[in-house]
C-alpha cells in the first residue's frame, strides 16, 4: 500500500514506544512533507543524541559528559540521594521543582523472570558513594510494582547501615510509572515521604 521507502519508514516509526500503527503512518507522512533540510536536521539530531548520550560517571543519568549536570551542580543538596529506576524518573522528578537533591539511576529493578538481579544494576556504585560521601538521607524513589518494591527493599537493608533511608509517599497508584505522573502528585509524593522499615 505504501511505497517501499514510506513503509520502512513507519515500520521502524512504530519500534518507538507508545507509537502505533496509525501513529507512525502520520509521523512518517508528516516528516515526507516536511523540507529536505528540516529531514535531515531531524536525522542528525537522531544520529548525535545516539553517538553522544551516555551515563554520568557518578549518577547513571543520561549525559553528553562524562558527569552530568545535576551532579556537576554545586547549588544542588549534596547530602541527599534520590534512587530512581530510570532517567525518565528523574526526568519527571526534576519536573516538580521540589527536590533539590542529588540523584542515583540504578538502571532498571530486579526482576528474576527477566533475568535481571542486582548484579545488573548500578546498585554497588550507590552502596559506594553512600558509604564514601557524607549523606544524610538516601530518598527511594521506585515505581510501586511488585518489582520495585523488591528493589526498594534490597537497597533500604543494604543502605539502612550507612544513613538515614525514606521511600517517597504511596500517592502514587501500585503499578503506576513516575514518568507518567503530574506534577502535583510526585511533589506530594516527595513531601509525604517516609522513613524506611
Amino acid at each position: 500500500m505504501f511505497t517501499p521507502p514510506l513503509a520502512k519508514l513507519i515500520e521502524q516509526l512504530q519500534k518507538l514506544p507508545g507509537i502505533g500503527p496509525k501513529n507512525a503512518q502520520r509521523l512518517a507522512l508528516h516528516i515526507i512533507k516536511r523540507s529536505d533540510k528540516d529531514a535531515e536536521a531531524l536525522a542528525q539530531a537522531i544520529l548525535d543524541a545516539k553517538r553522544r548520550v551516555g551515563l554520568c560517571q557518578k549518577c547513571f543519568h543520561l549525559s553528553a559528559d562524562p558527569v552530568c549536570e545535576i551532579c556537576r551542580n554545586p547549588s544542588r543538596v549534596q547530602s541527599t540521594i534520590c534512587v530512581v529506576a530510570d532517567s525518565k524518573d528523574v526526568i519527571a522528578l526534576e519536573k516538580t521543582r521540589e527536590y533539590q537533591g542529588l540523584y542515583h539511576v540504578i538502571g532498571g529493578v530486579i526482576s528474576p523472570m527477566d533475568g535481571i538481579g542486582p548484579e545488573q544494576l548500578h546498585i554497588q556504585p550507590l552502596i559506594q558513594r553512600v558509604s564514601q560521601e557524607k549523606i544524610e538521607e538516601v530518598i527511594l524513589a521506585i515505581n510501586p510494582s511488585v518489582e520495585g518494591e523488591t528493589t526498594t527493599l534490597y537497597i533500604g537493608q543494604l543502605v539502612k547501615p550507612f544513613t538515614k533511608v525514606t521511600r517517597i509517599a504511596f500517592g502514587l497508584p501500585m503499578g503506576g510509572d513516575l514518568e507518567y505522573a503530574d506534577e502535583i502528585t510526585l511533589a506530594r509524593a516527595l513531601e509525604g515521604r517516609r522513613d524506611f522499615d
